[in-house]
């Protein structure tokens, strides 16, 4: 058994499995391990419905430490393995393993979002991530993302509101904030995929925040565009497509603009597909009612990784002339 639970231990710790680096991983044990014993303690005392009336130490000893409930919880979010496999290699029951990572994630996901340059700070609301970006000066990227989830059974209640008008599957979307350089400051806001991107700004407080914050900027896609037309002067969306009728000039223009409104939100779309390469944000499996806590606890790895990256200088998209064309 021993030999056995140190060989589980050490493949599953490898960034392979895990998505996080060793250090990374030690980071989150030191941080979690505190909050996990006090949650087990509390859960304990409502239990017995008082105080313990033998000595600590006494008593059954949990199957898994919380060493090993974390691993087992990070590799189920990489990828999405069943609990009964994670139970085999553990050596445990798989109501073990599925009652370690219902303990786990709801603590992996009320850390908050990792702030780039300000190590400590995190972000858990919309409220902060305006409130950050006007404070520092940050220009917005946002964006939305889809994930296909499970086709609920026929004849429930808002059964069509998860039937998305894109991509015609059943589908979960959510808002993805980041930087200038696509580092993740907020990724969430969950609702079902029928509802349009512009709808999801009135619903969710997005327009308010702009309103709040005058000086937040932000770039968007052409989803965005009534957001755009709201506030001019703080959200720049691409230009609408010039008819057919008009003239080079106008459409060699339209092209250059929107090349360049590209180049300035691509990095939001490489936020997107780093949060996709974990497997539950491509195709989710589980219960629909858990989307949103396993989405949240993958998107916090996801911001410490991407905090971390150095910051670049900001580079310019517009065009640079080679030559003095006077000559």
């Amino acid at each position: 058994m021993i030999v056995k639970l140190t060989w589980a231990r050490a493949a599953c710790s490898h960034p392979a499995l895990s998505g996080v680096s060793r250090a990374h991983f030690g980071e989150l044990l030191a941080e979690l391990a505190s909050a996990w014993e006090a949650a087990r303690q509390s859960a304990l005392r409502e239990a017995r419905g008082g105080e313990r009336l033998r000595a600590e130490g006494a008593g059954r000893k949990p199957k898994l430490v919380f060493l090993d409930r974390l691993l087992v919880t990070l590799v189920h979010l990489r990828h999405q393995l069943p609990h009964v496999v994670l139970a085999e290699l553990f050596e445990v029951d798989r109501s073990t393993v599925s009652a370690a990572i219902r303990q786990v994630r709801p603590l992996l996901a009320a850390r908050g979002f990792a702030v780039p340059d300000r190590p400590g700070l995190r972000l858990k609301t919309l409220e902060d991530v305006f409130a950050y970006a006007e404070a520092e000066g940050v220009e917005l990227r946002l964006d939305g993302a889809e994930t296909q989830v499970r086709r609920p059974q026929a004849g429930r209640p808002g059964r069509r509101a998860f039937v998305s008008g894109k991509r015609r599957q059943n589908t979960i979307k959510t808002t993805t904030f980041s930087d200038h350089q696509g580092r993740l400051l907020l990724s969430g806001l969950v609702r079902p995929g029928r509802m349009h991107d512009q709808t999801a700004v009135r619903t969710e407080g997005i327009a308010e925040q702009f309103r709040t914050h005058p000086g937040v900027k932000a770039k968007v896609d052409s989803g965005y565009l009534g957001l755009a037309k709201e506030f001019p002067g703080q959200v720049s969306a691409p230009p609408k497509k010039p008819r057919d009728e008009a003239c080079d000039g106008d459409k060699h223009a339209w092209r250059e603009v929107r090349r360049r409104q590209s180049s300035a939100r691509i990095c939001v779309e490489h936020t997107n597909a780093e949060l996709r390469q974990w497997a539950p944000l491509r195709r989710f499996t589980g219960r629909r009612e858990t989307y949103a806590e396993t989405h949240l606890a993958i998107a916090l790895l996801v911001s410490d990784r991407s905090a971390h990256r150095a910051t670049h200088r900001r580079t310019s998209t517009d065009l640079v002339l080679v030559r003095d064309t006077a000559c």
